[in-house]
């Protein structure tokens, strides 16, 4: 082997591994951080969409990396920033404002990021002769890829084994239901006797089995239960009283946005496409009273958290109140009530399993961040002697130079053959799936309550990171196998298709809410799968789209841009659209929402012959 492949080795695979890491954790991970600390879907894809953008600009400032200083030192310098700021975000989780300080630390992580992309792309074609580049490119990919399986899989399962095995242990209470039971005495607080001093469970609840009859109970009686029991929880600080209509203008302001369309159009979608927000029936199926308490005094400033919600049973029993019941040394022995309700439908015996859980989630995230602080702490000081020297520091050029080439390079790109057709393409081919992606993690982690599938943050580690990223790698070597035969061109349609067809799983995930996790496991294979088979043919077109004419690499670069715009604009609405409209209408809406990418890519040129091996 020569001397310089042998050296290439040393620094390729971890210099693509720490440049995988940071992208999938500010797009992915934090996602499945801030819906576990209890941040709203809305915000979610609203902010997390934004980190978007350094991936959408970097074509602007990539010129200053050419010309500022050497490629290698950027890499060192990136990644030395970037274990700042994954130790910033560790710091910030525990502070009152952690939504704020988190973001702007995943800011820094953004920008840091694409320029060690672009710094890193640079070097690789620097450090390496035309046939090794050829040579290297599988390794790139696959320490690529192992480091979104990283991401998305081992630490998320991290953060999900710290999560399980920290805090309150978990508890689970059976609801069964059945014709014969006589009708349930609803628990009135005040007769319940204070938490035993020597309980081996932590978090306490009464009755330990809850039995329900069938027989319905009328609105009235149903709307005293529940206003009682909320009420009650908000009198004892165990939830926080709802905003008024008041409040809620206060907190969004008086903008013409808020005013004309977005509260009009939230209200008419709700109304019309609510599903579970729409009224309830005139008459509702019984319900019973959970009365949660902890058997222990929290901390002097602690605030325990227990979540509550259904992992398994008849969907048709299902909490009627607050999932989400807050204690401290003020109220912890004072329970909280939970409303079960069953559907007036349900005629037959039947039952459902409700766990109680209040891990620690916020331990579970700092040692997460603080693990990505080390490592890449530890990849500055590697490749500050593992990287080869291959490059000399220039002198700066004019800045009126910089800028008339840089006006000269966006000028070519947009004065291509068929340019409107081509930022459409690039736009909308995963308009569907930029909305899905952003809410795909939120729907497993969510209560089934909720509509979601109630995994654990663990499971979601190894469903959507590891099984799904599998498969997303899988589609994405048949994709590029196909196309290396066949051409593009053949390609281009079908694997359209691919890429949006197969969200229809989540439809029948949000409608049948399965309690299998294999069966959840082949529903993310399949819709992973044809995603890695379909976005092929994108990354293949925006490469035939940057060959033609002078500047290929700044072209590419521009098109990544459009690429990350395209996933920016559709992720930023998707959130506010699914809490409208709920998660099985959000889903629905996502397939209808194909029709713009099949639209366009009918109409887009490429030449036949593109992708095919040329004969010699």
């Amino acid at each position: 082997m020569q001397k310089s492949r042998r050296e290439a080795w040393g620094w390729i695979p971890s210099l693509y591994y720490a440049e995988g890491l940071p992208y999938i954790v500010v797009m992915t991970v934090s996602v499945i951080m801030y819906k576990r600390l209890g941040i709203s879907n809305t915000d979610i894809a609203l902010y997390t969409s934004w980190l978007y953008l350094p991936w959408v600009i970097k074509p602007f400032w990539s010129p200053l990396v050419d010309i500022i200083r050497t490629k290698r030192w950027w890499i060192v310098t990136a990644q030395l920033v970037l274990g700042a700021g994954f130790a910033g975000v560790a710091f910030t989780i525990p502070v009152e404002s952690f939504f704020q300080y988190t973001l702007a630390f995943l800011w820094l992580l953004a920008f840091s990021s694409a320029t060690h992309d672009i710094a890193a792309d640079g070097f690789y074609m620097l450090g390496l002769d035309e046939h090794d580049q050829a040579w290297f490119v599988g390794i790139r990919s696959t320490f690529y890829r192992l480091a979104m399986l990283t991401g998305q899989g081992l630490l998320v399962i991290v953060a999900g084994t710290i999560e399980e095995n920290s805090g309150l242990q978990s508890v689970e209470i059976a609801v069964e239901v059945s014709p014969q039971y006589s009708h349930q005495q609803i628990i009135s607080p005040d007769e319940l006797a204070p938490p035993p001093a020597s309980s081996t469970q932590a978090i306490l609840v009464e009755p330990a089995r809850l039995e329900l009859n069938t027989h319905p109970i009328s609105k009235e009686t149903y709307d005293s239960l529940i206003t009682r029991a909320r009420e009650w929880n908000i009198l004892h600080k165990h939830i926080q009283r709802p905003l008024t209509a008041e409040q809620k203008r206060e907190a969004e302001g008086h903008s013409l946005w808020h005013e004309y369309i977005s509260q009009p159009l939230g209200r008419f979608l709700r109304e019309h496409f609510g599903g579970a927000n729409r009224k309830r029936p005139n008459h509702t199926g019984n319900i019973g009273m959970l009365a949660v308490y902890l058997a222990q005094q929290p901390g002097a400033d602690e605030t325990v958290v227990v979540n509550i919600g259904r992992v398994h049973g008849d969907k048709s029993i299902a909490l009627a109140g607050e999932g989400r019941l807050e204690f401290t040394r003020d109220n912890w022995k004072t329970p909280a009530l939970v409303p079960v309700q069953i559907d007036p439908k349900l005629k037959s015996a039947s039952q459902a399993v409700f766990k109680l859980q209040s891990g620690n989630v916020e331990l579970a995230w700092i040692v997460t961040f603080l693990l990505l602080a080390g490592l890449f702490v530890l990849f500055s000081f590697y490749h500050r002697y593992a990287l080869p020297r291959v490059e000399k520091s220039i002198a700066m050029p004019a800045v009126k130079t910089i800028f008339t080439e840089f006006l000269k390079t966006f000028a070519l790109f947009f004065k291509k053959k068929d340019i409107g057709r081509i930022l459409l393409f690039l736009m909308l081919y995963r308009f569907a799936e930029a909305q899905l992606v952003k809410l795909a993690s939120p729907f497993l982690l969510d209560a089934q309550e909720a509509g979601g599938l109630a995994l654990t943050t663990g499971q979601v580690g190894w469903v959507y990171g590891t099984v799904g990223l599998i498969s997303l790698t899988i589609g994405g070597l048949l994709g590029g196998f196909l196309a290396a035969r066949d051409g593009l061109k053949y390609w281009l349609l079908p694997m359209a298709f691919a890429i949006n067809l197969p969200d229809v799983v989540y439809v029948l995930l949000s409608y049948y809410q399965t309690d299998s996790i294999f069966w959840i496991n082949v529903a993310v294979a399949i819709e992973q799968l044809g995603y890695g088979f379909g976005f092929t043919a994108y990354m293949l077109y925006m490469i035939y789209v940057s060959e033609s004419g002078s500047h290929k690499t700044a072209h590419f670069a521009i098109t990544t841009g459009f690429m990350a715009l395209g996933m920016m604009i559709p992720g930023m609405f998707s959130g506010w659209l699914q809490e409208q409209i709920g998660y099985q209408n959000f889903f629905i809406w996502v397939i209808i929402s194909i029709i713009p990418a099949i639209w366009v890519t009918r109409f887009i040129n490429v030449s036949p012959e593109f992708g095919k091996k040329k004969q010699a």
